[in-house]
């Protein structure tokens, strides 16, 4: 796709849906269930005959998953916010350039466990939406999800997941904030499903597990047979 020096491949989102692949994320706060979620999900999709890619944020290659470590371990190596969002843009970069763009033009599914949505979530409020936007688009290039899947559930809930989760080990830097925090993420990942109803699906994160990974891929079924040709 792209080299040293070439325009940056999320440029071409045209090229990149010559290929037929569809570019999906999953969002929202701590202990929401991305994770169990996105692994039902490829499963689902593997065994219906569709390749599917799975990544994550920050991480998917060597370099950007180095930059997780320096964002998200527990000596919060990273925590100034103008620093965390440059490394995040750096990842995100990375991600794309070696993982999700090259699937996509195989004509792919790509399954994110986050992408430039959670940046607008956690970043926002704390940095100027100008430069949260601006890091964003020189990362991807314009490159942007055909579809999100929000899982959204309260805090409270879902720090209590994401505590029994860690069996007393340390969470990360951002799982640690105090409650106005979350709920603030979680306000301005809402906010963002209202703007972008047609590629935001928000779903209950307090749904038994069977029940949302059946919604969920009930939903995307939908959303490929309208993307098929005719």
């Amino acid at each position: 796709m792209s080299g040293a020096g070439e325009a940056y491949p999320g440029e071409s989102r045209a090229a990149l849906r010559d290929g037929g692949g569809l570019f999906v994320t999953f969002e929202g706060g701590e202990g929401a269930g991305k994770s169990t979620q996105i692994r039902h999900l490829a499963q689902a999709l593997a065994e219906a005959g569709h390749r599917v890619t799975l990544t994550r944020e920050p991480g998917g290659t060597p370099l950007a998953e180095a930059i997780r470590a320096l964002l998200l371990g527990p000596d919060n190596a990273a925590g100034d916010p103008w620093t965390q969002l440059l490394l995040f843009a750096a990842a995100r970069r990375e991600n794309i350039r070696a993982v999700i763009a090259p699937a996509l033009a195989r004509g792919e599914i790509v399954l994110c466990d986050r992408f430039a949505d959670s940046t607008r979530a956690y970043q926002g409020g704390r940095l100027p939406d100008a430069a949260i936007e601006t890091a964003i688009a020189l990362a991807t290039g314009g490159l942007a999800p055909d579809l999100t899947i929000l899982l959204d559930l309260p805090p409270e809930a879902g720090l209590a997941r994401a505590q029994a989760r860690r069996r007393g080990a340390a969470g990360d830097p951002f799982e640690a904030a105090d409650l106005a925090f979350h709920a603030a993420v979680r306000s301005r990942f809402l906010a963002i499903a209202a703007r972008e109803p047609d590629r935001v699906l928000v779903f209950d994160g307090t749904e038994p597990e069977a029940d949302l990974a059946a919604r969920i891929g009930a939903a995307l079924a939908t959303r490929l047979a309208a993307a098929a040709p005719a």
